[in-house]
């Protein structure tokens, strides 16, 4: 649109991008074998071990998380010049986004015109906002803004814009008809950006990765930490986001952008903003080569992986008393050796933020669990009302429908995912020093949770009140029936919500302190372990490295400070409740 690349993407381009995923894949699947081991070995001895206690309460829902579809009019920005036309969008329950051209196009089954996973995409509501952005792209002299004819469409104001922006994807700008439609078209694609980056659609070939705990998933994304780790990469970020192919596709462009823009923008003519959206469709271009290679590449490894995992389960559950007693031999000296620093190290730079960083992750999460149950109480009433009305009625039939959609509902759900935001500014600033840049992925994490559980509640509510609720009983006793099943649900669900406060909270904690800690004892005590050789099955003991034996010792003691903080936080909270109950 407006300039383009001098020299498209040829033969001898392909031939090399594919040559770069091959050695990313070299580098990488040596560090996905490994973490496929130890991941196998934490699972089993989690699976064997010591249950806790008290599990979830709430019925786990078996709805795979979708996106609401959503469709109507738009106006996209197309063409050569670009122009603003009319086109028919939809918005698919697994998060892709597709046009035609009318609406009869789709209803016909026609081909779109275009398609797009939403995956790392940013949508942007503001003109101005999004005009700045390709200035800062590609800066332009004084005399180039007169010389743009081009993208002077861009300039003429628009109402209700919709530009969907990223790093290394051709831009997408769309404009609603009216205020209502840009707010609906909003929230689905948000919850389809979210969707696409919690790797949880169900086209998303590779794992769930980060709702799964299954070895696999874990293991992938403990490998692309390492991985990133061993080429400079300390601190944690939202390097994790979408699928493994997505993941993989993303990290090689991020190395490849500053060499990749630099070579787009010289052989580019045009004006400042017209050569940064070309730009942008040149990078779309190598992108969509590089994903195609990786997904490629995995699949070719999918039945080595297969068969590795089938054969790590049938060692580790044969051999598990001996490589545990041996973990915990190699825990004990790795403590004894390396405690002095760990400690050192803590004490200077995290207990003296670990408070407030505690206090700051908990707001936004107590926030919008509170945010959930408001939602759910007001779901749950709104039923027993029109029971109590008419229970038998085809608007009850529609209440049920429309209850047992909330967790899918964009417009129901936005109060909690605007909690899941708050303190997002403060919390960067104070995770900052620690090399932490990945609040996308921490607040995706939190409005996930939100929607994980309200979906839980709304399960169970459902199914304690089809066991309850029988021909038998009349409109009183149906009534009556049901308000138990509320009482018993909000309590199911205020126990499920204190163990969802501490363990996102723990976690994050630990998301945003380890990879620092790890980076400041590997500069200080050259603790950079081995490089671990040979087929990974050639020893049962290889699913202890002395990495994995080093990363426990650390994260247990970094553990023990960050639930001592927890219980001190939400300990003093529960007594300050106590006291005004």
């Amino acid at each position: 649109m407006g300039a383009q690349p001098s020299c498209p993407l040829g033969k001898r381009r392909q031939q090399q991008l594919q040559g770069q995923v091959d050695g990313m894949l070299r580098t990488f699947l040596p560090c996905y074998r490994r973490q496929l081991a130890a991941a196998m070995l934490r699972h089993i001895s989690q699976e064997l071990g010591p249950q806790e206690p008290a599990g979830r309460q709430l019925s786990h829902t078996k709805k795979l998380p979708r996106v609401r579809e959503h469709q109507g009019p738009l106006t996209l920005l197309q063409g050569r010049p670009p122009q603003w036309q009319p086109a028919f969008c939809v918005l698919r329950g697994d998060g892709r986004l597709e046009w035609f051209s009318h609406k009869e196009e789709y209803e016909s089954g026609c081909r779109p015109l275009g398609s797009t996973a939403l995956t790392g995409y940013t949508l942007l509501t503001s003109q101005r906002e999004y005009l700045c952005l390709l200035d800062d792209l590609c800066p332009s002299s004084s005399g180039d803004l007169a010389l743009e004819e081009p993208l002077r469409v861009l300039e003429e104001p628009v109402s209700f814009p919709l530009f969907l922006v990223h790093p290394f994807r051709a831009h997408l700008c769309f404009c609603a008809h009216s205020r209502g439609a840009q707010r609906a078209w909003r929230l689905g694609l948000q919850g389809a950006i979210r969707l696409r980056a919690t790797g949880a659609s169900q086209e998303q070939r590779g794992a769930v990765l980060q709702r799964s705990r299954a070895p696999a998933a874990c293991a992938f994304l403990d490998a692309v930490l390492l991985y990133r780790q061993r080429r400079g990469y300390a601190g944690g970020d939202d390097a994790t986001l979408g699928s493994d192919a997505e993941v993989l596709s993303a990290e090689l462009m991020r190395e490849l952008l500053p060499a990749l823009r630099a070579q787009a923008l010289r052989g580019l003519r045009g004006a400042g903003r017209a050569r940064a959206r070309a730009c942008a469709e040149f990078l779309d271009a190598v992108h969509a080569a590089v994903l195609a290679g990786a997904s490629s590449g995995l699949r070719a490894f999918q039945p080595e992986k297969d068969a590795l995992l089938a054969a790590l389960e049938r060692m580790v559950r044969a051999d598990l008393e001996q490589i545990l007693q041996q973990r915990a031999l190699g825990a004990r000296r790795t403590e004894a050796e390396i405690q002095d620093a760990v400690e050192a190290c803590l004490c200077r730079k995290v207990d003296p933020q670990l408070p407030q960083l505690t206090l700051a992750l908990l707001s936004p999460v107590e926030a919008t669990l509170q945010a959930v149950r408001t939602l759910l109480i007001q779901g749950m009433d709104r039923l027993c009302h029109y029971l109590r009305k008419n229970p038998s009625g085809t608007r009850l039939c529609r209440e049920v429908y429309e209850f047992e959609e909330i967790p899918w509902d964009p417009e129901l759900m936005q109060a909690c995912y605007r909690e899941a935001e708050r303190n997002r500014n403060h919390l960067a600033q104070l995770a900052k020093p620690f090399g932490f840049l990945g609040m996308r992925s921490l607040v995706f994490g939190a409005q996930d949770l939100a929607q994980q559980l309200m979906a839980a509640a709304v399960t169970t509510f459902l199914q304690l009140a089809d066991q309850c609720l029988t021909s038998a009983l009349d409109r009183s006793q149906a009534a009556e029936q049901l308000e138990k099943v509320r009482g018993l649900v909000l309590k199911k669900f205020t126990s499920d919500s204190e163990t969802t406060r501490w363990t996102f909270t723990r976690d994050w904690l630990l998301g945003i302190f380890w990879p620092f800690v790890w980076s400041q004892l590997g500069m200080r005590c050259n603790l950079e372990p081995p490089e671990v050789d040979g087929d990974i099955l050639a020893m049962g003991w290889q699913v202890l490295t002395t990495e994995g034996v080093y990363k426990d010792v650390i994260q247990g003691i970094l553990l023990q400070r960050i639930d001592r903080e927890l219980k001190n936080v939400l300990g003093a909270r529960d007594r300050a409740c106590s006291l005004d109950d």
